[in-house]
């Protein structure tokens, strides 16, 4: 059974202390943009910007548009005028922070051992820096970035790791892998609380023994993590989106996810049927889009509005042909699908608790209620990214 295994970066694989690094390096680019933006400007600009980052909760912008709508309009550039500027510090001046960090020794032999496992590794360090500052710091931690199968960085990313989603949309970004899953870190309020909410296992990574319990399957440094791992049982590791709070999240990750791994695809791409049984990933999306408009949100409303709703399923199965997904503008398509998300999360997340125990009796599957009915949703969801990625991963072949 395949572990897939998400390490936090700082404090986790790289000694940063993050409390000192993150100052010094606001001061660093502030220096380095002064001859451009004052620094009484580009400071509150930095922490503005970066404050929306972490509270954003918009699968529809990445991280990177959120900073750069808020940074840029507070400093009066636009930011074509600031890239070399910018490219500049990344390549020539944040690597000599280098110096304010140290290496763990036990980071390097841990991950080497899990890929020699064959473990699906990702780095799953919150995305509010560049992908430039995240390699620099997986270098200095004795990384190749090219070793993982997956790093977040704010220009693929859409939630900050305050967010269950984060970890939804890792996952998703992975291909929804179905074996064991488990967090390492360090940070209980930003690597292990927000993955519990999802359903995660997670490991918190502590050098104080006398620290309280927390959420945590296991406890202790990156030396004991491999003997624990080996000592679990790896069913026992499997996550669990039974919860409301881990299927809004998955619900919210979904357009993020599929913005993500369709963002560099051509147009043939997009229309691509690895076998003549698959779907292409616009049909995929197609049927995303109207299943969430002309289904879930039915379902959803006629739930919310009454007790004991009866709900219908009608036959989507037809719409492909029907409809000519084929020939749809799959990005587009996706524009839609998001709008049409948005809509159905805004319309449940805010409601009274209850509304999870109402019950419904739905055409398909007898009497359920609302948490079985919007589960079926999310597993619907996970279901067609899996579909997504293993189509993505067939053109690639393809084109080897």
């Amino acid at each position: 059974m395949t572990h897939t295994l998400l390490f936090d970066l700082d404090d986790t694989l790289l000694d940063t202390n993050i409390d000192s690094f993150i100052p010094a390096y606001f001061q660093r680019l502030s220096e380095h943009m002064a001859p451009y933006v004052p620094s009484s400007i580009m400071l509150p600009s930095l922490l503005s910007a970066t404050k929306l980052m972490m509270d954003s909760d918009d699968p529809s912008r990445t991280l990177e548009e959120v900073f750069d709508d808020d940074f840029y309009g507070r400093i009066g550039i636009l930011k074509q005028d600031l890239v070399e500027v910018i490219e500049d510090f990344y390549d020539n001046v944040f690597p000599k922070l280098s110096l304010t960090t140290n290496p763990r020794p036990d980071a390097v032999p841990l991950i080497e051992w899990a890929l020699s496992q064959g473990c699906r590794v990702a780095i799953a360090t919150d995305p509010l820096f560049p992908r430039k500052a995240t390699y620099h710091r997986l270098r200095w931690a004795g990384f190749d970035p090219e070793q993982f199968e997956l790093v977040s960085a704010f220009e693929n990313f859409h939630f900050s790791k305050t967010h269950a989603a984060y970890y939804a949309e890792m996952l998703g970004q992975l291909g929804w892998p179905e074996g064991p899953v488990l967090m390492i870190g360090n940070d209980r309020q930003r690597d292990l609380i927000p993955a519990d909410r999802l359903g995660l296992k997670t490991y918190f990574i502590d050098e104080d023994s006398a620290s309280s319990p927390g959420p945590e399957a296991g406890r202790g440094n990156l030396a004991n993590f491999r003997p624990w791992l080996e000592s679990q049982n790896p069913s026992a590791l499997k996550p669990s989106f039974k919860s409301p709070e881990a299927i809004l999240a998955i619900m919210s990750s979904t357009p993020a996810v599929l913005s993500s791994l369709t963002y560099s695809l051509s147009d043939e791409q997009w229309k691509c049927e690895p076998t003549p049984d698959d779907w292409a990933v616009n049909e995929i999306v197609c049927h995303l889009r109207d299943t969430d408009s002309e289904i879930h949100s039915t379902q959803l409303q006629l739930m919310i509005e009454k007790a004991d709703a009866f709900i219908p399923r009608p036959d989507s199965t037809i719409w492909a042909n029907e409809r000519d997904y084929l020939n749809v503008n799959g990005r587009m398509a996706l524009k839609e699908f998001t709008a049409a998300r948005l809509k159905n999360v805004k319309s449940i997340q805010n409601l009274d608790g209850s509304i999870w125990t109402r019950n419904a009796r739905h055409a398909i599957f007898g009497p359920t209620n609302f948490l079985e009915v919007a589960g079926f949703i999310a597993d619907h969801d996970r279901a067609h990214i899996q579909q997504v990625w293993k189509t993505l991963k067939a053109i690639q072949c393809e084109r080897v």
